[in-house]
This record gives structure tokens, sequence and C-alpha cells, in this order.
């Protein structure tokens, strides 16, 4: 253990509000009142890695990322 935070950001501009993160990661992210989605937490734990990741994947935006 020991390794860095890790986060997930959305970038608003190419959010198109699909919600297939929420979908495939309901622990991680929400949709705020203009349909865009936002992640939940400032960082995620290695728990919540392979969820984050297979968000990534699923947005047609390729609006997520870890960092």
């Amino acid at each position: 253990m020991g390794g860095s935070t890790m986060r997930v950001v959305v970038d608003h501009a190419k959010c198109g509000g699909h919600g297939r993160c929420i979908a495939v990661a309901p622990d991680l992210f929400d949709l705020d009142d203009d349909g865009v989605s936002f992640p939940l937490a400032e960082s995620i734990g290695d728990d919540q890695e392979s969820a984050a990741e297979e968000a990534v994947a699923n947005c047609p935006q390729s609006a997520i990322r870890i960092e």
C-alpha cells in the first residue's frame, strides 16, 4: 500500500449527460441539475479503482479521467 491518492475528474465541457458512469459506478458519480456528471468523492480508494476505470471506458464522450 502507500500508493498515491487517486481521484476521478469529469470534464464538464465534454460530458454529454449519458449517465453511463453512474450505471457502472453509482457509488462514484451522480448528475447535477444540468445533467452533467460529477464525482461524489474528492479521492478514490484502491477498492474503487476498477469501478472508476470501467466508468472511464464506458464514457462515450471521453469526459472522465483518473489522476
